[in-house]
């Protein structure tokens, strides 16, 4: 008996012992995993705190930035009554039987439309201006965006203006391709017919092209732009002049291509040394097929050192009186901009330097109001950045022909002794690859970056006219 107890408790106490020694690594561990724990919610909290200290300053930025650029109150611009505003190869009046003669009012953008109906030419008065206006496609200043592939930038506020500006004439581009220079976008009025639901699909389409994202269903965003940039010598945070959009849009256009059938039948074309060549043109263009692809044109200038020379004041507002013009980006300096029409000696633009919270386009019926402009602003052309890129969108190859043919007459400006010695560009029937000596021109289209890369913080939209100021 007492050897049986005495066993059983050297059982109990062994036992005992072991669940003693068992406690302790159960505490020894439960102390470990509360120390990981502690850690893990340390990080996470170091880490949400890096997260709000982002967002915070991302939002001061933005707050700053809408402060400086005038994004605070709303502006109504001046529109004189007796001027027409031209718009894209459209002109608008406010009277729609004008008095007096065409040439006193339009000046050199007569030369577009001198032999059409006056009716046709002052098309539906302000309203029909106002109706086009807000129809273009508005990129602009993003915050809180996915992280941009090797860097921490989550917006482009600060940098990203030249970027969105060309963004905005690509999106004109591709809205004449796939919904016609003549599309209206009309604000919350419901769709209504099979035709209208088309058109609301392809309109959020090419927006979805352009969604600020990395993503291959968003072929068109700035963080793509910025990854192709790199070829270019670029990264995350610089700025870009107008030549180098330029090659950035044909870039990301070829790229795109090869992933979404629907830009198969668009190529881009980037003039060199301010020259287009013809037959490089018709190499890119023209399929084994014998179809033709429709073509997006964009021409790099410099038109002075450091200032516009005022002589190619002129020949920028009548290009803009064409139709097949998608506009020209540039600005003044250190200030981008996206020049749509004029009135006067004054361009209308859009202005990308608005920061927005980013949009979520992959969401059903997605609101597309931050994405169209209501504000149409207006800068005086001498106070132009001599370095742009003018573009064109040519959707057959009989609007090619017909651009070849009659752009020359748009080119050179008025009162100079020779007729073809300071043009803005030149056609060439050649080929670049076949021409020993490049034509020399004045400056080179590859702009210093100077004029783009150094914020000031007293620029400001000093230069805007308007009516009455609202508060926000």
């Amino acid at each position: 008996m007492n050897g049986t107890r005495g066993t059983v408790t050297g059982g109990s106490a062994l036992s005992s012992s072991s669940g003693v020694r068992q406690g302790g690594t159960s505490m020894k561990v439960d102390s470990i995993s509360n120390a990981a724990t502690s850690s893990d919610s340390t990080r996470d909290s170091a880490e949400d705190l890096l997260d709000l200290k982002g967002k915070v300053e991302s939002r001061l930025l933005s707050m700053w930035n809408n402060v400086k650029f005038g994004w605070t109150v709303k502006l109504k611009t001046n529109f004189s009554k007796e001027s027409p505003v031209w718009l894209l190869g459209r002109c608008y009046h406010r009277k729609l039987s004008p008095t007096g003669s065409l040439e006193s009012s339009t000046e050199i953008g007569t030369e577009a439309t001198a032999n059409d109906p006056m009716e046709q030419i002052y098309g539906e008065g302000i309203e029909g201006f106002k109706s086009d206006f807000i129809s273009k496609i508005w990129m602009t200043y993003r915050r809180e965006f996915p992280m941009m592939s090797g860097s921490t930038f989550t917006t482009d506020c600060g940098w990203g203006c030249m970027l969105r500006s060309g963004q905005m004439m690509l999106a004109q581009a591709l809205v004449c391709h796939f919904l016609g220079r003549s599309w209206r976008w009309t604000p919350e009025k419901p769709i209504q017919n099979a035709r209208e639901f088309q058109e609301d699909c392809l309109h959020r389409m090419v927006i979805k092209w352009f969604a600020d994202k990395s993503s291959v269903n968003s072929p068109l965003s700035i963080h793509q732009m910025v990854n192709l940039g790199e070829s270019l010598g670029k990264k995350p945070g610089d700025w870009y002049g107008p030549a180098s959009v330029a090659h950035c849009l044909k870039a990301v256009m070829t790229s795109a291509s090869k992933e979404n059938y629907e830009l198969d039948k668009l190529e881009v074309y980037v003039a060199q040394e301010s020259t287009i060549y013809v037959q490089d043109v018709y190499s890119n263009c023209r399929l084994p097929n014998g179809s033709w692809k429709s073509l997006i044109l964009l021409v790099p200038v410099k038109l002075g050192t450091d200032k516009l020379n005022p002589i190619y004041g002129p020949c920028l507002t009548s290009l803009l009186t064409l139709d097949f013009c998608i506009g020209i980006i540039g600005g003044r300096p250190k200030h981008s901009l996206y020049f749509v029409g004029y009135q006067d000696d004054r361009l209308i633009h859009l202005d990308p330097h608005y920061c927005q919270e980013v949009v979520d386009v992959w969401q059903p019926n997605f609101s597309l109001q931050t994405f169209h402009c209501r504000s149409p602003r207006k800068m005086p052309i001498i106070k132009m950045d001599p370095s742009c890129c003018i573009g064109f969108y040519l959707a057959t190859h009989s609007d090619f022909e017909t651009f070849v043919n009659v752009i020359s007459s748009f080119l050179v400006p008025q009162g100079v002794s020779s007729c073809n010695e300071y043009p803005i560009f030149t056609i060439h029937n050649g080929s670049r690859s076949t021409v020993m000596n490049p034509p020399n021109i004045r400056y080179s289209i590859f702009e210093s970056d100077h004029h783009w890369v150094t914020p000031n913080i007293q620029d400001s939209d000093t230069d805007i006219e308007s009516e009455e100021f609202v508060l926000v």
